[in-house]
């Protein structure tokens, strides 16, 4: 590849990854793939006349639509695909039949397939998506990435109107399924704590005073043994 920064591929991300993607050459992947979203949301780019671009919706419609383009990657997926994937694939297609989820799940399967392929040993994929179709692909990137390079299931918990509670409680969270490479380079962060008052209510733990008066907690050191930590320092980590 060029030596280049900042460089966006439109397109259909396959065809990017297979033919413009070297192996292990990516740190991160972040993905929101769209599945029972509206027209609104799908939408990404206008024509000049500020109109919606026909080209966009007919290629979303398809892609979650089981068709020829279904059938033929379905097959392509159970013939080459590595085994554990073949079987998951030919396993969801027993159980959820010729539908939109298994269309959207037959075309997400050769794109995670290849995201694998290009990810560094260091990297990570965060993959965004809704409870509809969460359990599935987390079943797709245990094949793919391994069930020990599962990370965290991240919950995105956002407001909105308040409504009457009549068949089931309010849905207001996506999921991010955080997986890593083979090694994990993750790099966490911390905010730092307000107050002793608040460290101390929420690590459960107790200010002592040694003989100077000076503050401490008795921090947890592991094997069951706790270690003596003047406040200040014990705050200076933050709060994760």
């Amino acid at each position: 590849m060029h030596d280049w920064k900042n460089q966006l591929y439109f397109g259909d991300n396959l065809n990017i990854l297979r033919n413009y993607t070297k192996d292990e050459s990516v740190d991160l992947v972040y993905l929101d793939p769209p599945f029972n979203s509206n027209a609104t949301y799908n939408i990404i780019y206008k024509e000049k006349t500020g109109e919606k671009s026909p080209a966009q919706v007919i290629a979303f419609t398809d892609t979650w639509q089981w068709g020829e383009e279904s059938e033929k990657t379905y097959h392509e997926l159970v013939t080459t695909a590595p085994k554990k994937l073949a079987d998951l694939v030919q396993a969801f297609r027993a159980f959820l039949g010729i539908s939109d989820m298994m269309a959207y799940l037959t075309m997400m399967a050769p794109r995670l397939l290849e995201l694998n392929r290009v990810l560094k040993p260091t990297g990570s994929i965060y993959l965004h998506c809704d409870p509809t179709a969460s359990h599935y692909l987390k079943l797709l990137m245990d094949v793919l990435f391994g069930v020990k390079q599962f990370r965290n299931e991240i919950i995105w918990h956002y407001s909105g109107w308040n409504k009457k509670l009549r068949s089931q409680f309010q849905s207001r969270h996506d999921i991010l399924l955080f997986y890593s490479k083979r090694e994990n380079n993750f790099q966490g962060y911390t905010i730092p704590w307000k107050s002793p008052e608040e460290y101390v209510r929420v690590r459960k733990q107790k200010i002592r005073y040694d003989t100077e008066n000076r503050p401490y907690v008795l921090s947890d050191a592991g094997g069951g043994k706790r270690v003596q930590r003047y406040i200040d320092e014990a705050m200076e980590a933050g709060l994760p």
